[in-house]
């Protein structure tokens, strides 16, 4: 499966709007099947940006979100607006072609800095 940095984008908004009390929660993103999501909780999980249960399950692992980590309210709140993360994933494909966590922990704060400085990027 592909990982898709706007479905990783979704997950993190909406367990931000989850009240914390330590139980597992299930996410459901509309239009997105539950192995898509699933697969996409697991990384985020590894990523260290959620904290997660997982259960194997079979031959897979079920995930279950608990909370959003300090590391996964300080991205979020730097991929938050729609135009920063927009602009951050165009610069991404232009100066490296791919579109990347890592790279996208530096390209936001740059992004946003930019726009501060100069209203445009």
């Amino acid at each position: 499966m592909k990982r898709d940095m706007d479905l990783i984008r979704t997950i993190l908004l909406e367990l931000e709007t989850v009240p914390y009390d330590e139980n597992w929660k299930t996410v459901q993103i509309e239009g997105r099947t539950e192995e898509e999501v699933n697969y996409h909780v697991l990384l985020l999980d590894e990523a260290g940006l959620i904290e997660a249960k997982v259960i194997p399950v079979g031959n897979i692992k079920r995930c279950y979100p608990i909370r959003l980590t300090y590391r996964g309210h300080e991205f979020l709140d730097a991929a938050r607006s729609e135009t920063v993360w927009s602009k951050a994933k165009e610069f991404l494909v232009r100066s490296a072609g791919t579109v990347t966590l890592e790279g996208l922990k530096v390209a936001l704060p740059h992004v946003v800095k930019a726009i501060v400085q100069s209203g445009v990027i």
